[in-house]
């Protein structure tokens, strides 16, 4: 299942609030000099497949853009790279395919396909939607997915396989902002 996420991110600081944030920064180091110690925390992942087993590992993010007068589209390539079409504004992350991992056995025929050609993205706590369609493995060469089975053959001598995978986000007119989510699946089939 794929949780992606587009945030439209407007934002404008004043004169004032550059000046006043200036201006405690100031008195706050006039104030204190004594040494400051911290601590934060970080995360750990970790990928466990098992024979003819099949998992999502990473969920796709187009991450955060300025919608325009005009509609558009954010095109997530399976490389990762994103691309704009139209009235959209790339501003920035994070960005991230989805990528999916298996366990057959070397020269094996495996079937992928979605469970849709295109699903729809939904605002957090709102009713505005995007749609998401033109799923794109990174296969050698590039293949767009759909409902209809493609084969694919495993090529790794141990069985062992991963694939990204990219879309495409409508982004429409005057989009209104916020973050929309929503999810889509892939099916594989070990022949």
């Amino acid at each position: 299942m794929f949780m992606g996420r587009a945030t439209n991110v407007l934002g404008n600081t004043s004169y004032f609030k550059r000046y006043a944030a200036f201006a405690l920064g100031l008195c706050l180091a006039s104030v204190s000099s004594a040494a400051f110690a911290g601590q934060t925390g970080g995360t750990a992942d970790a990928v466990i497949v098992t024979p003819l087993s099949f998992i999502q590992f990473e969920d796709m993010e187009f991450g955060t853009m300025l919608a325009g007068t005009t509609a558009g589209t954010v095109v997530l390539a399976p490389s990762g790279t994103r691309t704009k079409t139209g009235g959209v504004t790339l501003v920035g992350g994070p960005v991230q395919v989805a990528r999916f991992a298996g366990l057959g056995r070397f020269n094996q025929n495996v079937q992928v396909s979605l469970g849709a050609n295109s699903i729809v993205l939904t605002r957090v706590s709102g009713t505005q939607t995007m749609v998401v369609d033109t799923f794109v493995i990174g296969s050698t060469p590039t293949a767009v997915l759909s409902t209809n089975p493609r084969v694919f053959r495993i090529a790794a001598a141990t069985g062992l396989f991963s694939f990204p995978l990219g879309a495409t986000l409508r982004v429409g007119a005057n989009q209104t902002p916020g973050n929309y989510v929503g999810t889509f699946s892939v099916i594989l089939n070990y022949q």
